[in-house]
């Protein structure tokens, strides 16, 4: 995987199923080792980026299609 994804001229749905993929990395990341007192940290602070970098193109594309 590339350090930064090109969001630009996906589809509307492949952008959809993207954010719904990172989140649950995110949740994962976040929950799944609640046992575990070490994280990682970078980690989740890249998933929350690429999680931004989605929305916008979203909204982008939500402002795009009202035009």
């Amino acid at each position: 995987m590339s350090k930064t994804t090109d969001y630009k001229g996906k589809p509307e749905k492949d952008l959809t199923k993207a954010l719904y993929e990172k989140r649950e990395d995110l949740r994962k990341s976040r929950f799944g080792s609640a046992g575990s007192k070490t994280r990682n940290t970078k980690e989740a602070k890249n998933l929350k980026k690429e999680i931004a970098r989605i929305m916008t193109e979203l909204n982008v594309k939500k402002i795009e299609n009202k035009k």
